[in-house]
């Protein structure tokens, strides 16, 4: 899953159904396939507070690897921002590798305005058995321990995995390197039945080969981890989710402002086998 500071986002990923020509499309024993896939966006809706006139821009997601050898995942997020006075364009650029089976997390996350730096947040999370340690080279050297928590392929595993047994709501605690990189998020997703895409379905026909295959709807807020009683998500995101970790159709609401993400290009990445 991703996020970040203006824009965050969540994308990974098993299933009830069988792809369409799943021997075409090779995959791991979680299911995951590699692919790349381009989002247009759009701003949907925003408060007066937020002094956004308007919103447009392009999200790329880039998912390889493999369940042995460990998934990289290269995201980049651009939005051009209307304040009504001025323009200015946000860009975050984030690469992480996470090794399912050893536990570790690797993150760097760049993030510019008007290509001029403004954050760099580097570091590696492990779990030691007691929680997860994170060591933080950007942007200061330090050493973090940290309750027990999922990073962000598992945790899209944990929905897919709930969504199999019909089980609809979940609550768990995520580490993804956003941010700071020093704190995990309590994320509570829900999971809608699986279902086919419907004749108006917005971007179904660009999901390639996979345009009939069925999907979740999914859901998942994230608070922060000290919230209590009726706090407010930090963010909340909505999407269509494939048992291969494809994602379309997304909804990406920050409070004051929220952004649509359609699916416009799909590409089936060559799969590294395990060996």
């Amino acid at each position: 899953m991703f996020r970040s500071s203006i824009a965050a986002a969540v994308v990974s990923g098993l299933g009830i159904l069988s792809l369409a020509t799943p021997a075409a499309y090779a995959a791991g024993p979680s299911g995951l396939i590699a692919h790349r896939a381009v989002y247009d966006l759009e701003l949907k809706e925003a408060s007066d507070r937020s002094g956004i006139a308007g919103m447009v821009g392009r999200m790329v997601y880039e998912f390889e690897g493999s369940d042995c050898a460990g998934f990289t995942t290269n995201f980049r997020f651009v939005t051009k921002i209307d304040t009504g006075d001025s323009t200015r364009v946000s860009d975050q650029q984030t690469t992480t590798f996470e090794d399912l089976g050893k536990r570790i997390f690797r993150f760097e996350t760049k993030s510019y305005t008007d290509s001029q730096l403004d954050k760099d947040v580097r570091g590696a999370a492990t779990d030691d058995q007691k929680g997860i340690k994170v060591d933080l080279s950007q942007p200061q050297s330090k050493q973090i321990e940290l309750i027990e928590s999922r990073f962000p392929t598992e945790h899209m595993l944990d929905i897919i995995h709930n969504a199999k047994l019909g089980k609809s709501f979940f609550e768990a605690r995520v580490f993804d390197g956003s941010d700071d990189g020093d704190k995990p998020l309590i994320a509570t997703t829900v999971v809608g039945k699986q279902q086919t895409p419907a004749k108006d379905d917005p971007d179904a026909d660009k999901a390639g080969p996979f345009a009939q295959t069925a999907f979740w709807p999914v859901s998942v807020a994230y608070f922060n981890e000290k919230s209590s009683g009726d706090a407010m998500p930090v963010y909340r995101m909505s999407f269509k989710l494939y048992e291969n970790g494809i994602t379309r159709d997304l909804t990406m609401d920050y409070g004051d402002f929220a952004l649509t993400g359609k699916l416009t290009k799909l590409e089936v990445l060559d799969s590294k086998a395990c060996q």
